[in-house]
């Protein structure tokens, strides 16, 4: 079976002020590219978003935030999966079970938050045995400051998670880390 494309919780809701600063705003259209080329090949392309269970949260199911934003709502994926956690693996509609039962090996992740919801994701899926490619330019995430027992008070800019976040799925051999003008060019 060909690769398959696996779009994460673009969503309306990322837009919402609350998340913050946030970096790569090529993300949505790179996506859309990403998209184009797996209709144009008919490879399956699996389309997940994020039904949070949070209180006030833009994600909300029944909200105009839990939204796919448009490029990915016009989709009609091979496989459609719901989660309220970062790990698609963790959804309604067992990913898994899904991708062992189409004969699926190599998986190309792309979507919201690199390193939330797409890093999980993929470490996941290293995990699993699968061949996995995150594409970077194809992610977004956002500014994080949070107090951490024994470092005090931790703040990164989203390019430096982003960075990170490559810098760890590769390194550490869950993921190999490509630019969606590799996979669509």
């Amino acid at each position: 079976m060909p690769r398959t494309l696996i779009v994460i919780d673009m969503q309306r809701g990322f837009d919402d002020p609350v998340w913050g600063a946030t970096t790569n705003p090529a993300c949505e259209q790179n996506v859309g590219a990403l998209v184009g080329a797996w209709q144009a090949s008919g490879e399956p392309i699996v389309v997940v978003r994020h039904d949070s269970t949070s209180p006030g949260s833009p994600l909300q199911a029944g909200t105009p935030g839990n939204a796919l934003v448009d490029v990915v709502a016009a989709v009609e994926p091979a496989l459609f999966v719901t989660k309220n956690v970062n790990s698609a693996f963790y959804g309604d509609v067992d990913l898994h079970a899904w991708l062992q039962s189409e004969g699926v090996s190599e998986l190309v992740i792309c979507g919201i938050q690199t390193n939330m919801c797409v890093e999980t994701t993929a470490r996941m899926a290293g995990n699993l045995g699968y061949d996995v490619t995150v594409v970077l330019d194809a992610t977004r995430t956002f500014d994080l400051q949070t107090d951490v027992a024994g470092l005090g008070v931790v703040t990164r800019t989203a390019d430096e998670l982003m960075a990170t976040t490559a810098l760890d799925l590769q390194a550490g051999g869950f993921a190999r880390i490509a630019t969606t003008g590799q996979l669509t060019g």
